[in-house]
């Protein structure tokens, strides 16, 4: 995590409690309680990453923009760390330490790609490091959905109603 390869890139948020509680069904005295335990499991069972799952919104993105798919076993590694403000409102950061992105050539020119590239704004030379900001916000999005989820009870049912645990 310290001496690697790719980019370092860090996403933050600063979630409203009703905005939370509103969207999620969550308080972020329940998220933050239940972050810091698995912020600390992660760091004991040696992760790479800390949070809910890095893996999986990095992958789609890499799929999407024609990166180089098996980079995703160093790109997902990260920390998480979280924050309950005074005022209630919850604090949240994505670093990710090694994330390999590129936007041009290689399977970035492939025609979907490309155009999913060009889309973002981040096709051509000198654009890797927006597509690293977008990458560590996709991640921070995703773990705060999932998260939510989970301590919601939705996670589960919402798999269930979908047949996915079929």
């Amino acid at each position: 995590m310290l001496l690697t390869r790719g980019k370092r890139v860090v996403a933050e948020a600063v979630i409203k409690n009703d905005v939370l509680q509103r969207l999620m069904g969550v308080d972020t005295k329940t998220l933050y309680d239940y972050r810091q335990v698995g912020m600390v499991g992660g760091f004991l069972a040696g992760s790479s990453y800390n949070g809910a799952h890095a893996a999986n919104g990095l992958t789609g993105i890499f799929i999407a923009t024609g990166q180089d798919v098996a980079n995703i076993s160093e790109s997902h590694a990260g920390v998480t760390y979280s924050r309950l403000r005074d005022n209630g409102d919850y604090y949240w950061s994505v670093t990710l330490t090694s994330l390999i992105v590129a936007t041009y050539g290689g399977g970035t020119g492939l025609p979907t790609q490309r155009e999913c590239l060009e889309l973002l704004g981040c096709y051509g030379k000198g654009k890797a490091r927006k597509l690293a900001e977008i990458c560590a916000a996709t991640v921070l999005a995703g773990d705060t959905s999932l998260t939510a989820a989970i301590l919601a009870g939705h996670w589960v049912s919402s798999h269930e109603r979908l047949g996915r645990n079929r």
